[in-house]
């Protein structure tokens, strides 16, 4: 069974910076893709960034430029470098990972920007 431990969430200003990581374990197969969602009150979990095992990245639209998502695969860890943020990116924030055609999530951690 894999688990996924988030950290790095809080409270933090419009313009202002957030870094969460994601440590997975467990796994008795290698991690493909790891990726962080989220979910903001009354919304549906919507995609933020994933990275492959390879390095190839996806953004949605909203965070282009100023969110960054990398891992280190020795460590099967993903982070997500928030910068410019704004008081829309408030939303608790899911680490996800696939493992072969299995999705495994997080408990989740809450960003909150206060404008």
């Amino acid at each position: 069974q894999v688990q996924l431990v988030e950290s790095g969430g809080g409270l933090v200003q419009a313009g202002g910076s957030l870094r969460l990581s994601c440590a997975a374990s467990g796994s008795g197969f290698p991690i493909n893709a790891m990726g962080w969602y989220r979910q903001a009150p009354g919304k549906q979990r919507e995609l933020v960034a994933t990275i492959t095992r390879g390095g190839t990245t996806n953004y949605a639209d909203s965070v282009k430029g100023r969110f960054t998502v990398s891992r280190d695969n020795a460590k099967n860890t993903v982070y997500l470098q928030m910068n410019s943020l704004k008081p829309e990116d408030t939303a608790v924030y899911y680490c996800n990972a696939r493992v072969v055609v299995w999705d495994y999530w997080g408990q989740g951690t809450q960003v909150t920007v206060s404008s």
